[in-house]
């Protein structure tokens, strides 16, 4: 009988985590045509962020151990477009982590990650 007390607030818990997470993988979205590529590559994505309001700015960034890029799209919260195209030229070879981060004016609303990998050139 106790359990059932709290079965109402344990429901609307599970709603509530279950709801957050969701929400959060809908908000942004890496999509690649593939995983690897060849040096130098030239790395072309689509990113799907879902237009909210509070969508202040897009920052999408490709990191391995010895190479840095990144490039910044301003978002028109829920009046933005879906799709974004982004290009990465003559990436070195290594393992890349692609991240895609939606910010606010006041933080982080949601982050995509997806790896890549860039294979070296040399055929010996």
């Amino acid at each position: 009988m106790r359990h059932r007390r709290f079965a109402p607030f344990i429901a609307i818990a599970a709603v509530v985590v279950l709801g957050t997470v969701t929400a959060g993988r809908q908000v942004v979205e890496i999509r690649l045509r593939g995983h690897y590529y060849p040096e130098p590559a030239t790395v072309r994505m689509t990113v799907a962020v879902e237009p909210q309001e509070k969508n202040r700015l897009l920052r999408i960034e490709a990191d391995s151990d010895a190479m840095y890029r990144a490039t910044e799209v301003e978002l028109a919260g829920e009046n933005d477009k879906r799709l974004h195209t982004v290009e990465f030229r003559n990436l070195a070879a290594g393992e890349y982590q692609l991240r895609a981060e939606v910010l606010s004016a006041t933080g982080v609303l949601g982050q995509a990650t997806q790896q890549l990998v860039v294979t070296s050139g040399l055929n010996k």
